[in-house]
């Protein structure tokens, strides 16, 4: 049961639902909260930010919160200064989790707020909890709006905030860390002045400690309502879609909310309402967030072209970002061995991975544009993701075997592995292995040979069955005259006889008139030696047509020459006239057939029938039942 929290307390009910207040119960609580924030108890108004910081995680109540003016009145509790400890860190919270609703805009804060949440940071002895999201909010301010970055800029400077990095060696909650690394670099790409040497030599050591750290990043499991976390996934999707996110800053709850799902699903997450759920296995955990985050920033282009060119797609072929990345970067810390400790027995060295700052960062935005096109050549779906992921991984296993010495010669090394390479090498190795080259592996190839080849014939002769049309070469140089030629079902004539037009279909035997028995040929002679190929001035017309030329010798010295259409013809036509005459088949098209017809053979004999036992005679039918009143009566 619900009990109503009215005055009159009663329990609802179909017959007294009518009764209840239109006002939702949220809307009761950000009521309630509004007011009790502001009581002049500090025990109560400490309970009150508590529950509002937790409860303005949910959109819904935030706006609800908001439509109270609940900004304002929290901006204006951090301007008054009054508040300090825990009340000042749980009233940060809050505004930080209702802001990053995307509710409000963020060009609509005062200089004297600005000013203040700056001072939280310039000092040298600060909480923490204020510190970090102090810093979440000037960095969101820094990244949204030109304007508060100038004003930003004016207050605080990268001398300011180097100090709080000095307590890297005790590891001052790695978020924090990580957070002023990146408003830290926020301010050196888009600041003009110079820095000096102390603060290159802080941010060089920085940089070590963020590497030193992967490992640890890796096996961090996150929370999933970790404000550094959804800051850089909303970073992701402002770098996708920058215009459509400023177009649509305003509108309806729903619409905003409609409009979030929409591009986290763009964006390839498998949780389209919360995408930080995807990172919370282990690993990757948080490096695989920033993997993209790198990719997205330093490799912007490549980075909104995967996304726009996979989000547009409506033909279930599109390749998921954010999913792929989270695979990628897993698969790259099984490849490197990130992770596990140290051997004594292994020789791997990559030389590459010393050649720049971020390299293993680099070395992901490589093999996530790899899976990019390999998914493209294997025209894979969602169903496929794992085949392409072991294509990947074969990929760039084969591209380390060679130990690059930089990472673009490890990228030129991965275009010469596409699928189709990685397929034919698969196939020559399974060829060479040992169990093919085994003695009753031979002895089975051996025996299906014979088979195989007499497959082929019976094709050949069927082709000649079916007749070919053949153009007429004449020392006037016109090739407008045409005849036809066919063997007749039992494989004894040769009908053939001229036309005036290229015919659509076959022809019928009694349209032909000359007849040739297959008894009386003596040979089959191809290319120079045939006598139409002698002819002066024939090689002078077309050299091409030595290809394509041959002739049937019959009684003393005739001959009937052709000149095949194509060179597929001319295998068909060659195979299959030597086949009546009890020679070789030695053509191009016979030998890939072979190859092709034997293989398959090999493999489909070769199956593994998981013990299953083939018996030698067909199981006998199952005798007929005495009735068939089981069928069920629709009616």
């Amino acid at each position: 049961a619900l009990q109503n929290a009215d005055s009159t307390n009663f329990y609802i009910t179909e017959k007294v639902k009518c009764k209840i207040s239109k006002r939702s119960c949220i809307a009761q609580m950000a009521q309630q909260l509004h007011e009790r924030i502001q009581s002049s108890s500090m025990d109560m108004k400490l309970d009150a930010l508590k529950d509002l910081a937790n409860s303005s995680r949910d959109i819904t109540f935030a706006q609800e919160f908001i439509n109270l003016d609940g900004i304002s009145l929290l901006t204006q509790m951090v301007e008054s200064g009054t508040d300090f400890g825990d009340l000042l860190s749980f009233t940060l919270t809050a505004f930080v989790e209702l802001m990053d609703h995307g509710i409000v805009s963020w060009d609509t804060f005062s200089v004297a707020f600005i000013k203040k949440i700056a001072s939280y940071v310039c000092k040298s002895a600060m909480d923490t909890a204020v510190l970090q999201r102090s810093l979440a909010i000037l960095e969101s301010m820094v990244l949204n709006s030109q304007d508060l970055y100038q004003k930003v800029a004016q207050e605080i400077t990268i001398g300011q905030l180097i100090p709080h990095l000095q307590g890297y060696g005790q590891l001052i909650a790695l978020s924090k860390n990580k957070k002023c690394h990146l408003f830290i670099h926020m301010n050196v790409i888009r600041s003009n002045k110079p820095i000096n040497d102390e603060m290159a030599h802080q941010l060089y050591v920085l940089q070590v400690l963020t590497f030193n750290l992967l490992e640890d990043r890796m096996m961090t499991k996150m929370d999933p309502q970790d404000q550094a976390q959804r800051d850089i996934i909303f970073e992701l999707r402002r770098i996708a879609f920058d215009v459509e996110c400023e177009s649509n800053n305003s509108g309806s709850f729903e619409k905003r909310k409609s409009m979030y799902t929409r591009d986290y699903k763009k964006l390839g997450f498998i949780n389209h309402v919360n995408p930080a759920v995807d990172f919370t296995q282990i690993p990757p955990g948080m490096l695989a967030l920033d993997n993209m985050l790198y990719f997205a920033r330093h490799h912007q282009d490549a980075y909104i072209r995967i996304v726009l060119e996979n989000s547009s797609r409506e033909d279930k072929h599109e390749c998921p970002f954010g999913r792929s990345s989270i695979e990628l970067t897993k698969m790259l810390c099984e490849i490197l061995k990130v992770g596990e400790l140290p051997s004594e027995n292994c020789h791997d060295f990559h030389p590459m991975f010393f050649t720049h700052d971020r390299s293993f960062e680099e070395f992901f935005c490589i093999c996530i544009q790899l899976l990019n096109k390999t998914w493209k050549e294997m025209r894979a779906t969602s169903e496929d993701f794992n085949k392409v992921m072991q294509v990947v991984k074969e990929q760039i296993t084969r591209a380390l075997t060679i130990k690059p010495n930089s990472l673009d010669q490890f990228k030129s090394r991965l275009q010469n592995l596409s699928y189709t390479e990685i397929l034919k090498l698969r196939q020559s190795e399974r060829m060479n292995q040992e169990d093919f080259q085994s003695r009753p592996i031979l002895e089975l190839r051996e025996k299906i040979q014979p088979e195989i080849m007499e497959l082929i014939k019976q094709q050949r002769l069927n082709r000649l069955c079916e007749g070919t049309c053949f153009r007429k070469i004449s020392s006037r140089r016109r090739q407008d005259k045409f005849w036809y030629c066919r063997l007749s079902p039992n494989h004894k004539v040769l009908h053939y006889g001229d036309l005036e037009e290229s015919p659509q279909g076959e022809v019928p035997h009694d349209s032909l008139q000359d007849k040739l028995p297959v008894a009386d040929i003596k040979a089959v002679v191809t290319g120079k030696d045939c006598p139409h190929m002698k002819e002066k001035g024939a090689l002078k017309q077309n050299k091409e047509l030595l290809e394509l030329a041959f002739s049937v010798l019959y009684e003393s010295d005739e001959y009937l020459n052709f000149i095949a259409p194509d060179k597929h013809e001319y295998c068909v036509w060659t195979d299959g006239l030597n086949a009546l005459l009890g020679k070789e088949m030695t053509s191009e098209f016979t030998r890939s057939d072979m190859d092709t017809l034997l293989n398959m053979e090999m493999k489909l004999r070769l199956l593994d029938l998981e013990n299953i036992q083939i018996p030698e005679v067909p199981p006998p039918i199952p005798k007929e039942p005495s009735n068939y009143d089981f069928v069920y009566d629709c009616n």
